[in-house]
């Protein structure tokens, strides 16, 4: 006989579909992963899912947090051929309730409660404000944030699409990257750097401001090679996670984020050793007149698997307690 669970949850990216059940413990249990391309819409992701996993005793409840914006309970991806909505969801399995909400939504949510050993601090061991505003930021197939407001009631997250500001260079060479890319693609944001295919048209920019051959095929070679030493990649790496610090520190400021800027994404675990000892940090704390301000916060990577998973969890247990 299959176990009782209380709800559904999952996070679906412009990669992969997770999705795992909570326990009427509050446990996540059951956690899988699915490719996204292997699918023509998320209901066929979902209803393998609850079929393999629980049967005809289906939860209640269901939180998914998806990549891109949820408007009025809807959400048309981002960067994936699907949308869906909490109606849907609802007619199509028979749930109770359904909430939606930004992946990096639930990453924020997750933040807080997150053990020690899931969080790798980035520079120096700092103590975040506990009543003060997070952030939590990523590049992965685009590029995610999210801020998180503490009260005593509760903390409410706060979606964002703050992947899509425009990109800000701070050097000669960040200025030459740009022109290429604005003659590319128009107008630049942070995404089109701070992303997998960003990463890769950064390695072809720098290639072709330096005037070397830069054969690497895609994004994956790139980091592979970069942790290898080839060259070119590896300057290509260092430039990433400085043209990361910067954002994260922007974002710091804009958040007021005295409680920690967390940085997720599936990029940046692949980057963490480099994120320590590089320009990380040296450029996050770089804001002129608020650089005092800016020193004060720390900075971390987030090593737990399934961060919006766990955010997911939380805000199912928000539901329950309404």
């Amino acid at each position: 006989m299959k176990p009782s669970y209380v709800g559904l949850v999952g996070d679906v990216g412009g990669t992969n579909a997770r999705f795992a059940v909570v326990d009427a413990q509050g446990h996540i249990r059951n956690p899988r992963i699915f490719p996204a391309k292997d699918y023509a819409t998320i209901t066929e992701v979902i209803g393998e899912y609850l079929e393999t996993t629980c049967g005809r005793k289906r939860p209640p409840r269901a939180v998914i947090a998806v990549a891109g914006p949820v408007v009025d309970g809807e959400i048309e991806f981002t960067n994936l051929d699907w949308q869906i909505s909490e109606g849907d969801l609802i007619a199509d399995f028979g749930f109770e309730a359904v909430k939606l909400l930004n992946d990096f939504a639930a990453q924020a949510l997750a933040c807080p409660t997150l053990d020690p050993e899931e969080l790798k601090p980035i520079g120096p061991k700092l103590k975040g404000g506990s009543d003060c505003p997070m952030v939590v930021l990523g590049a992965g197939t685009g590029f995610g944030v999210a801020g998180l407001a503490r009260a005593d009631r509760g903390d409410v997250s706060v979606a964002t699409e703050g992947g899509h500001v425009a990109f800000a260079p701070t050097d000669e060479v960040e200025v030459e990257v740009w022109r290429r890319l604005q003659s590319r693609y128009g107008r630049v944001s942070v995404e089109r750097l701070l992303s997998g295919p960003g990463l890769f048209d950064l390695y072809r920019a720098l290639g072709d401001i330096e005037g070397t051959p830069a054969p690497l095929a895609d994004q994956r070679e790139v980091t592979e090679a970069g942790n290898r030493g080839d060259p070119l990649a590896d300057r290509t790496l260092d430039r990433f996670c400085g043209i990361l610090g910067s954002v994260a520190g922007d974002l710091a400021l804009t958040f007021g984020a005295r409680g920690g800027v967390f940085i997720s994404g599936g990029i940046a675990p692949r980057l963490g050793d480099r994120l320590d000892r590089g320009g990380f940090r040296a450029r996050f704390e770089d804001k002129g007149r608020l650089a005092d301000y800016v020193r004060q916060i720390p900075t971390s990577l987030v090593l737990h698997p399934y961060p919006a998973i766990v955010g997911a969890a939380r805000e199912l247990e928000q539901m329950e307690r309404l």
